[in-house]
């Protein structure tokens, strides 16, 4: 779908009835590639699960683009002359509540994942979350940055978010997980968790595929009535990547990695990709508050 729908600018080119209709024959081709991998040789498939971990990584990294382009892109219209005196006081409630469930979740996070002061890993990832959270504000606060205070809280949402992910990835029989949620038997709840895992993820690809404007560099052009909404390439892009990440999930990020029935993301694989993906998130959000600045800075300085 990538290679056939990459380039498709226009509502009347072929390509975007394709894209668009043809479902009998998508089923059809869907049925086909999920049988046909269970005839080909098991190296064939470590191979591609090889693929899988680079792929997996990619779109991450552009998950993670998109979010931080959503909340930039939410702060800007909030700070808009013409929204500006309305969305104050939204602004200043959205904030406060970030925080106050940015607090209330790494609280929660010492208190359930930290039970024994041997519990240094928990600790550590823990600790370093509340220092980035406090970081970014900073930096977003600073009279030559002046970002405002919403984009730093919803980040943190989302760093927080990442944290507690990755805590629960942690394997099984972890003395420092108070409520251990690798019981022998699978209960409901196991289940739904699973499900609700899914959906969420699937979501997530479906909304990154359509953010495709996200990743212009030009942004400035004027859409025509007959250009297509969003970029068929990389949409059907995002979820080749997507299903690479699914892959990884379901095996914990580790081919040779047994996974209990009904668990997802589970492993210390899983637990540093999280970690590492919390990290990174900073890093590109404190890269776009910081970069304007020095792009300025050189240009003055030339001149």
């Amino acid at each position: 779908m990538f290679l056939s729908t990459t380039g498709t600018s226009k509502l009347k080119q072929k390509r975007n009835t394709w894209h668009s209709g043809w479902w009998l024959v998508k089923i059809a081709l869907w049925i086909v590639m999920t049988v046909i991998p269970f005839f080909l040789p098991s190296g064939f498939i470590q191979i591609y699960g090889e693929v899988a971990h680079f792929g997996a990584g990619v779109f991450l990294l552009i998950q993670l683009i998109s979010i931080i382009s959503f909340i930039t892109w939410l702060n800007d219209h909030c700070a808009s002359e013409k929204y500006a005196a309305r969305c104050h006081i939204h602004v200043m409630l959205f904030a406060t509540t970030a925080y106050v469930v940015c607090l209330v979740g790494i609280i929660l996070m010492y208190i359930w994942y930290t039970p024994e002061p041997s519990c240094l890993l928990n600790i550590f990832f823990i600790t370093w979350t509340l220092v980035l959270v406090q970081l970014m504000t900073s930096v977003s606060l600073h009279p030559k940055v002046n970002a405002g205070i919403l984009t730093p809280g919803l980040m943190g949402l989302y760093i927080v978010f990442l944290c507690w992910c990755a805590i629960r990835s942690e394997p099984a029989g972890e003395n420092c997980i108070r409520k251990s949620n690798s019981a022998p038997k699978t209960d409901w709840l196991s289940i739904i968790s699973f499900v609700v895992a899914i959906l969420a993820i699937v979501i997530a690809t479906f909304s990154t595929g359509i953010d495709s404007k996200c990743f212009q560099f030009r942004k400035d052009d004027t859409p025509a009535e007959d250009d297509v909404p969003y970029g068929y390439g990389f949409f059907h892009f995002v979820f080749a990547t997507g299903a690479m990440y699914f892959a990884m999930l379901l095996v914990g990020w580790n081919s040779h990695h047994s996974m209990r029935k009904w668990t997802i993301d589970v492993g210390w694989t899983s637990t540093w990709v999280r970690i590492v993906n919390e990290w990174l998130a900073v890093c590109v959000y404190l890269w776009m508050l910081i970069a304007p600045m020095i792009w300025k800075c050189r240009q003055v300085g030339s001149t």
